[in-house]
């Protein structure tokens, strides 16, 4: 997730632009008003192997969060990507489980055009994945994409994966013979025109169809079912799923809490199970429209590494014309939930103790944020953690996960039979006992992400090297 609020005009220097951000496993984001437009490198700039390592060590070296935790005795020379020479610098701090794979080399194009836009490619969906049982599930379908439109929906399960029906290799073979990775090769590149023949299974309905990866924008508050109201017995509950802290939010996020402030609703369910972060503005904004009783109180502390301690940095709610003043919050979240998500969960927690829970499983564990470095001439931009967030009791390091900080848990699968935002779906049900105060079973390390018709190890279906969007949007392909 990315701070968005704060631009460091301080440390502009040349071709080299600076933003706070933090991100999800492993993503990163933009500041409002930071980071360079990107574009096609020119023929005469040094895009060498070796100058695009010089750049990546000179603004780890500077910014770090964690100086004592990098390898100084890395030779560059035995490392034939940018992203292996970083790992290899921070595999001390990836050992100490402070930094796992936050900091890397992505594109300022392309992620300019997410944070800013929504504007990604591929067929528009999240896919999760069971280790044990071989089989692949879509949890998500965004609006205007091209795999919702051919009928793939939560709860689709992908049986099969070809580039012509002649040619189609079922998901159990592919997992079996190359795990998770196997079935991102088969899915091609995120490229618009890039299209599959997938095999898919609809409620026991086996059909096969021809999917096209295009460009599309991401709506980050579903129409369908991101923001909606529900009854219980007497009392209203506002619901409001966001996908991730991204630019366009503020007015998808500004409509819902009008909408809930109109009906008197100060008791809400934020679910953020799939949201790896974003924006920090537009968490600070969230925060703000959930609080407008909290006004002038501190919402989070930012810290940077000794050496750059002029650019801490102390934000306070501020309360927003739409902002209602959330007496109770249940708030999803899974291990896809981190950064943005996780610093918006414990800004709450000094201020509402046993009054907000943590529902479904644990969280990621990403107390800790990025910057963005560019190299313009060569697109490149490194999301180097640089700084750490705490909430108002300077409470921060939630490197296991927030179940272990949050006070009150509550068990949850999630249940992809059921659409995000219904009732009766495994982790709303549940988010809905804990606002009605029944007891709720804790979360523990062993609770299970997804309530899938299968057992076996699941998580969102994540590439060895992600893209600029797949860092922030966790399973999307």
């Amino acid at each position: 997730m990315g701070i968005g609020r704060t631009t460091l005009t301080t440390v502009l220097s040349g071709a080299l632009c600076t933003s706070l951000v933090a991100c999800g496993p492993g993503g990163g984001s933009n500041t409002s008003g930071g980071g360079n437009t990107g574009g096609t490198p020119t023929p005469t700039a040094n895009c060498s192997l070796s100058a695009r390592q010089d750049f990546v060590k000179s603004q780890i070296d500077e910014w770090y969060l964690f100086p004592s935790l990098v390898d100084n005795t890395v030779n560059k020379a035995n490392y034939t990507t940018v992203q292996d020479y970083i790992d290899a610098l921070l595999a001390p701090a990836r050992a100490q489980h402070k930094d796992r794979f936050f900091t890397y080399i992505t594109s300022i194009a392309e992620e300019n055009a997410f944070f800013n836009q929504g504007e990604s490619a591929g067929f528009g969906v999240r896919l999760s994945y069971d280790t044990t049982a071989n089989r692949v599930f879509v949890v998500e379908a965004f609006e205007g994409a091209p795999a919702l439109a051919a009928g793939i929906d939560r709860g689709t399960e992908i049986v099969g994966i070809g580039t012509t029906s002649a040619d189609i290799q079922s998901v159990a073979s592919l997992m079996a013979s190359g795990g998770a990775q196997a079935v991102v090769d088969a899915l091609g590149p995120s490229d618009s025109g890039v299209t599959r023949v997938l095999q898919i299974n609809n409620g026991g309905t086996v059909s096969t169809v021809t999917v096209t990866k295009a460009t599309y924008t991401l709506d980050p508050v579903s129409n369908r079912y991101g923001a909606k109201v529900i009854t219980d017995g007497t009392k209203k509950i506002g619901y409001i799923n966001l996908r991730t802290f991204i630019d366009t939010a503020d007015p998808d996020l500004r409509a819902a809490m009008a909408n809930f402030k109109s009906q008197g609703i100060n008791e809400v369910i934020v679910d953020l199970r799939y949201n790896g972060g974003g924006l920090v503005a537009i968490s600070e904004l969230f925060g703000n429209l959930l609080a407008a009783n909290r006004s002038g109180q501190v919402f989070s502390y930012t810290t940077f590494r000794a050496s750059k301690a002029s650019q801490n940095e102390t934000t306070f709610f501020q309360a927003q014309p739409q902002s209602i003043s959330a007496t109770k919050i249940a708030f999803i979240g899974m291990d896809g939930t981190a950064s943005a998500s996780e610093l918006l969960i414990n800004s709450f927690i000094p201020y509402l103790g046993n009054n907000m829970a943590l529902v479904g499983s644990n969280t990621y564990g990403k107390p800790v944020g990025q910057i963005a470095l560019d190299k313009p001439e060569c697109d490149d931009r490194l999301r180097v953690i640089a700084f750490k967030t705490d909430n108002a009791n300077h409470q921060g390091e939630y490197f296991d996960g927030l179940a272990t900080v949050v006070p009150q848990t509550c068990a949850a699968g999630d249940d992809i039979t059921h659409q995000l935002g219904d009732p009766n779906e495994a982790s709303v049900k549940a988010a809905i006992d804990f606002l009605d105060g029944r007891v709720c079973t804790p979360i523990t390390s062993s609770t299970g992400q997804h309530a899938l018709s299968v057992g076996g190890k699941n998580g969102l279906l994540t590439p060895t090297q992600p893209s600029a969007v797949q860092h922030e949007l966790p399973g999307s392909f």
